[in-house]
């Protein structure tokens, strides 16, 4: 088993609606969204496995003496003094060959909570394997990502951090990714103009390996909001 906390709207917000039909998955309820569709699940495999979301912390196996529940504890108890992050509107944007929704400027205050969630769930964690460390392709790494990889168990966090909502699998050619961008802006832009902000985190879960994660608890943040710049 593996857990992570990540960021996701509410199930009935505008943006998880459109993203779970985008997708195919929804992963409140753990359960397809059409009917399987080889052109679509070529598309979208990967993030409908994960489940809507932007990475906070990302998939780690639980260190030993550690629970579930009680990572689900205090993840509730750190919830409810954390504030608020507005992120403004976000955009469809082309993160080298994959696409995903992003922030168009990343707040200090985002900055912030990546970093407390990175920190504070820490003891929760074991020590990534051998043969998890490898998928990262840390050859293919910088050197602050190695450093990242080796002490957090995940390369992008800290000032490599970068706030985004996946949306595709890596598309090889820019003549598809030109058209899945097209696509994804009709089936997005009636929602982009809606300001979005972490207002909860949600406790991830993926039961088995290479089971798709679903969201085991979501987490309203109580501290109040940061005010916007």
């Amino acid at each position: 088993m593996r857990a992570a906390i990540y960021f996701t709207p509410a199930k009935g917000d505008p943006l998880t609606v459109r993203a779970v039909e985008w997708l195919g998955r929804d992963a409140f309820d753990n359960r397809p969204m059409r009917d399987p569709d080889p052109t679509m699940d070529g598309l979208v495999s990967e993030p409908a496995r994960y489940g809507f979301h932007a990475t906070l912390k990302a998939p780690f196996r639980l260190a030993g003496g550690t629970t579930l529940d009680e990572l689900d504890h205090a993840l509730a108890a750190f919830s409810q003094t954390a504030q608020v992050v507005s992120l403004g509107a976000l955009a469809v944007t082309r993160l080298n060959r994959f696409f995903a929704l992003t922030v168009q400027d990343t707040r200090p205050q985002l900055l912030q909570i990546e970093e407390a969630v990175r920190t504070t769930f820490d003891p929760f964690r074991a020590p990534p394997t051998e043969q998890e460390l490898a998928r990262r392709n840390p050859e293919s790494l910088s050197e602050r990502q190695q450093a990242n990889l080796s002490r957090w168990g995940y390369p992008y966090v800290g000032q490599e951090f970068r706030f985004h909502m996946t949306l595709t699998n890596a598309i090889g050619d820019d003549e598809t990714a030109a058209k899945v961008e097209r696509l994804l802006h009709s089936r997005f832009d009636p929602v982009l103009d809606l300001p979005v902000a972490i207002d909860a985190l949600a406790l991830f879960v993926e039961p088995k390996p290479g089971a798709p994660f679903h969201v085991h608890s979501r987490h309203p943040l109580q501290g109040g909001s940061h005010p916007k710049p």
